[in-house]
């Protein structure tokens, strides 16, 4: 898309008689071309912001995978080829090699972040014991948003913005609301809730709102207009989703290390995440404060200037991100064609292969988010990650890349095709049993043989090898305990020792019984985009997350079945497998109560009570989020349609003709929701009859074009009498002239 002139940016501000720049600066146009996926000059090996002996690392980590699970392998062949390997049992032990690689490297990476956590490491001299130090250039805060409630958005916003005003800062950041809404009623909200933002702060040369009338390519696309609009205006951009929330100082203390690291090109904070209410909200945000840190500092150990994006709550360096992160569209149709959704690995690998570093900030606090409430939440969203994942593959053989860049595309594959090789791995596991059972089995094969092959497995070393495994995917649990003990203010935050303890173990049991919901949940998902499913854009859920009981039970009864039926094959075998499998068979069976009880805020709360699964910010809540609540709770402000909104307030009509971007178009392209809208307008006789008759993509296409806002305010003036066969008022034959 072509840089938008400021006439093109706001195509009815100077008929208000307002400047183009009310709501938005003057354009400050930057470039920023398609990559090409093809071929390329391979990167620097090693950026100048490397950590010291970064590839003695990078080995010590692979060594140490690749040894557990070469003894895993080891380990598992002797339990199968007690007489020999079958075809089954050869596919069996070939799966579990590769899910033991892939818990071996997430449990080396965990040992190693406990290390580090307790050697207090500094990347990129970021030392939060000294004073924040002080900034020269300017950054743009970014908070692009899609169909949020506007008052929960706006308060996070103002929290953002006092709290940099409280740094005393200020003068080195705008903050811009960059909206992709495509519900009109929330849409109008949004204007009325920025403007009182505005109002509220008195950031009226700070704080920006633009509406993008053609959200083409989702968030990235988002972000990408704004950089070809705006972004030669900002040295840095900082990009935060609209549940997040950043600290002045944090904020601060990234910014200074762009300004000291000049071919850094990327800082990604740790977010912890907050205002979690529901059991499973709650289990996810003691996991991410008492693991994830692990994870974290050991990914950021081995990582060096090659780490990744999770696209929010980071600082990038404007113009790499531009020269470099221009995004392609993909060959083909959907589901692995066209626009690319999980843009941030990409985006991150081609500016590291462009010669930006790439860096992960682990001990940086003040960073926040939330998480969906509930597991059918978490599934939708879960389902557009893996359909943005699986389109990695596409891009994975990108010219230049850094090998870590590509590990990262793989490890992003890794985390969803997982789900299927879990589901065959037990069923195969499962059919060898039966076959063992039931199935007379051929002792002599065809040929000659002088003694016969006996199926056998032995039961004691398999015994030793599920409980390694099981030790391995505990440990990172067990390492997190210990780190949290180490630290007297995460330890009180989490309830004390026992009570830390007992959240562990609850959280574990809770995450084990989700976790072959999941498995399976990811793997229906995988194939439905195999089959041409497309996830779409859905609008996420962020507060209470139950739903009426009908729609669980048509999501989870095939869990449930099939919860049944492994449970059934496995009795039929023995007992003791029947045991062996009832963690997985539970979690499959109870899936429907599991999915009900879980996403209860009640059930959240009870637990929180008797004070287990807590963390150190709800006992000593920081104070951007208290405000951020309070604001919040402030609002609270129901739901008005926008028609009716806009029309009761003039100032608001004033407003949102300013605000007005026009939708570039190819030449004969039409738009069918505004034709039909406009059609609609002129057989109206009132505003509530028109409302009435609007579908919401109508009125959003009316209330984006100068002719339907006119023939509102005119219906609300005169109703249809009096009126001519012209759709709108005085500027009717200006506006005429663009095509619809």
């Amino acid at each position: 898309m072509d840089p938008l002139t400021p006439a093109q940016a706001n195509p009815a501000a100077s008929a208000t008689g307002r400047p183009n720049n009310w709501f938005l600066p003057e354009v400050a146009p930057l470039a920023m071309p398609e990559q090409s996926l093809g071929k390329h000059a391979a990167p620097t090996p090693y950026l100048d912001s490397s950590p010291a002996r970064v590839r003695a690392r990078r080995a010590f980590l692979l060594l140490l995978t690749f040894a557990l699970t070469i003894a895993a392998a080891e380990q598992m062949y002797l339990v199968l080829n007690v007489n020999g390997l079958t075809p089954l049992e050869a596919v069996v032990l070939g799966l579990y090699v590769m899910l033991f690689a892939w818990i071996a490297f997430s449990f080396a990476t965990s040992l190693i972040g406990s290390v580090v956590i307790w050697s207090r490491s500094r990347p990129l001299g970021i030392d939060v014991r000294k004073p924040p130090p002080g900034l020269t250039t300017r950054t743009a805060i970014l908070v692009p948003t899609y169909n949020e409630v506007p008052d929960r958005l706006m308060a996070r916003v103002q929290a953002v913005y006092e709290s940099v005003v409280e740094i005393g800062a200020v003068a080195h950041f705008d903050f811009f609301i960059l909206s992709d809404t495509t519900n009109p009623d929330i849409w109008i909200a949004e204007e009325a809730a920025f403007l009182a933002l505005r109002d509220r702060t008195g950031g009226h040369e700070r704080v920006f709102y633009r509406h993008r009338a053609n959200n083409v390519a989702r968030k990235a696309g988002n972000i990408a207009e704004w950089v070809r609009r705006f972004g030669g205006r900002y040295p840095q951009m900082l990009v935060l989703d609209a549940d997040s929330l950043m600290t002045g100082d944090t904020i601060v203390r990234l910014v200074a290390a762009m300004e000291s690291h000049p071919n850094v090109g990327l800082i990604q904070t740790l977010p912890i995440i907050i205002n979690a209410t529901t059991l499973f909200a709650r289990v996810q945000q003691f996991a991410g404060r008492v693991y994830g840190p692990l994870i974290a500092y050991g990914l950021a150990w081995w990582h060096g200037a090659e780490a990744n994006y999770w696209g929010h709550n980071a600082v990038l360096r404007t113009r790499a991100f531009a020269d470099y992160a221009g995004l392609p569209s993909l060959s083909g149709r959907k589901p692995f064609g066209g626009h690319i959704l999980s843009h941030d690995f990409v985006e991150a690998a081609l500016m590291r292969r462009g010669g930006a570093a790439i860096h992960l900030a682990p001990g940086l606090s003040g960073s926040y988010e939330e998480v969906p409430p509930s597991l059918t939440e978490y599934a939708q969203r879960d389902r557009r990650w893996c359909q943005g994942n699986l389109q990695h593959l596409a891009v994975l053989g990108t010219s230049g890349l850094h090998w870590v860049s590509r590990l990262h595309l793989l490890t992003g594959m890794g985390a969803y095709l997982t789900a299927p090789m879990w589901l065959v791995f037990l069923v195969v596991g499962i059919a060898i049993s039966l076959q063992a059972q039931f199935i007379r089995p051929e002792y002599f094969p065809s040929g000659f043989a002088l003694f016969p092959q006996w199926p056998a497995e032995d039961p004691e070393r398999a015994i030793w090898v599920f409980l390694a495994t099981m030790a391995l995917l505990t440990t990172p649990k067990l390492l997190g305990y210990l780190v949290l003990m180490t630290d007297g203010t995460v330890r009180r935050g989490c309830g004390g020792s026992l009570r830390a303890l007992l959240s562990v173990f609850l959280e574990t049991v809770v995450s084990g019984l989700i976790a072959p919901v999941m498995m399976l949940s990811q793997s229906i998902g995988i194939g439905q985009i195999l089959l041409g499913g497309d996830a779409g854009w859905r609008v996420q859920q962020r507060d209470d997350g139950a739903i009426p009981f009908r729609g669980v039970v048509h999501q989870y009864a095939g869990h449930t079945i099939f919860g049944l039926l492994l449970a059934g094959a496995a009795y039929a075998v023995s007992l003791p497998l029947f045991l062996w499998m009832s963690p997985v068979v539970l979690g499959l069976v109870l899936a429907i109560p599991l999915a009900v009880l879980t996403s209860q805020p009640s059930v959240g709360g009870a637990w929180r009570r008797i004070g287990l699964l807590l963390t150190p910010e709800e006992g000593a809540m920081p104070r951007i989020l208290v405000r951020a609540n309070a604001l919040t709770a402030a609002a609270g402000a129901a739901a008005v349609e926008a028609c009716t909104r806009l029309l009761d307030d003039p100032a608001l009509v004033d407003a949102h003709w300013a605000m007005l971007t026009e939708a570039r178009r190819q030449r004969g392209e039409v738009n069918v929701a505004l034709v039909v809208g406009l059609a609609k307008l002129q057989e109206a006789d009132d505003v509530a009859e028109a409302v009435r008759w609007l579908s919401a993509p109508e009125k959003a296409a009316v209330l984006s074009d100068p002719r339907g806002i006119e023939r509102l305010i005119d219906l609300q003036r005169h109703g249809r009498e009096g009126l001519g066969p012209h759709v709108a008022g005085p500027r009717a034959t200006k506006d005429d002239k663009r095509s619809s």
